[in-house]
């Protein structure tokens, strides 16, 4: 399949240098459902299927590139892949989301999770999409951080967290693991990147985060040897913490303001989702006033958006924005 890429070498990976001369840009969630080729792809298939089989997960994530002109391709795949190898019974139900019929009820079900194994067909996903991806378009692989995954796996995690503090901590050390041994496994696919998703892990106190998060976070970092992003949605009370994530670079959501964010990690971020359902003149400010902010205080930046792209948002308006962070003169 060819693309739009016509740089030797990966804006993105040169972004984790601070040496690109031109602002990258992809976004989350642009594999996928807001894409007719998308939905042409999926006709009557289920999610489950679209996961599981190499080459349509290859060709979905192939998608943006040619469409949007994005810098990056983003495996397709979910956040709840992985604890689909350990254990979990997973479907992937059309507008539902992930139903789990075997969720985590009380710590006495942690006895029956197992250690994650499988999954070739992400291997052999990421492998097909290697084979025809030009060297100036890296693959990012990504995995649910544990507390994120958690709260879809256990229905009483916050139960879990303060009655038995002992069975959550195991709950996320066999997560982590787990996560580790994921993210090892596609990086010997090939991924170039790879990005942890903490979703939920927003909602905790400060206190809790430091607790029952930084260390399981810190551990994935500190494990996987490639350019790293952590993004944690409802950060801003965060900060500090995600500061000492490992991660190279903090993708931020929209309750910070990237001109005030200080730190020594690059940025990612902030465009607001929702946003792209706005007039090209508004979506087009908004870009330009991003891109700004991180130019006057930070050294190391991707563009992208605060949360994943909506399912019914106009692919043209993403395409515009592409085209507005790459006239920028960075």
């Amino acid at each position: 399949m060819a693309t739009n890429a016509s740089q030797e070498q990966s804006d993105i990976l040169l972004a984790f240098q601070g040496k690109n001369k031109r602002v990258p840009v992809w976004f989350m969630r642009q594999a996928g459902r807001y894409l007719p080729q998308y939905q042409s792809l999926k006709a009557n298939r289920s999610l489950n299927e679209l996961f599981r089989d190499p080459e349509i997960a290859g060709a979905i994530t192939l998608q943006p590139l040619e469409i949007l002109g994005v810098d990056a391709a983003i495996l397709f795949a979910d956040i709840l892949t992985m604890p689909s190898a350990m254990g979990f019974n997973i479907q992937f139900v059309n507008g539902k989301g992930p139903v789990i019929s075997n969720p985590i009820n009380h710590s006495g079900d942690l006895k029956r999770l197992g250690k994650f194994s499988g999954l070739e067909h992400v291997s052999r996903t990421i492998q097909l999409i290697n084979s025809v991806l030009p060297s100036s378009i890296p693959l990012i692989g990504f995995a649910g951080s544990p507390f994120t995954v958690a709260t879809y796996l256990c229905s009483k995690h916050a139960h879990m967290m303060y009655e038995t503090p002992q069975s959550f901590h195991q709950l996320m050390d066999l997560l982590t693991a787990n996560t580790i041994a994921y993210l090892k496994q596609q990086k010997e696919a090939g991924i170039k990147v790879f990005q942890l998703f903490d979703t939920w892990a927003g909602s905790l106190r400060h206190e809790d985060y430091e607790i029952f998060v930084l260390p399981y976070v810190q551990k994935i970092f500190k494990a996987i040897h490639l350019p790293s992003i952590y993004y944690l949605k409802n950060c801003a009370h965060l900060m500090d913490l995600m500061e000492k994530s490992g991660a190279e670079i903090l993708s931020v959501c929209e309750t910070v303001n990237i001109n005030n964010i200080k730190t020594k990690k690059g940025i990612q971020g902030n465009f607001l989702n929702s946003l792209l359902y706005a007039d090209d003149k508004t979506i087009i400010e908004e870009t330009r006033r991003i891109l700004k902010a991180a130019k006057a205080k930070h050294s190391k930046y991707i563009f992208n958006l605060n949360h994943g792209v909506l399912p019914d948002v106009n692919p043209l308006k993403l395409k515009l924005i592409v085209e507005e962070v790459h006239k920028f003169k960075w």
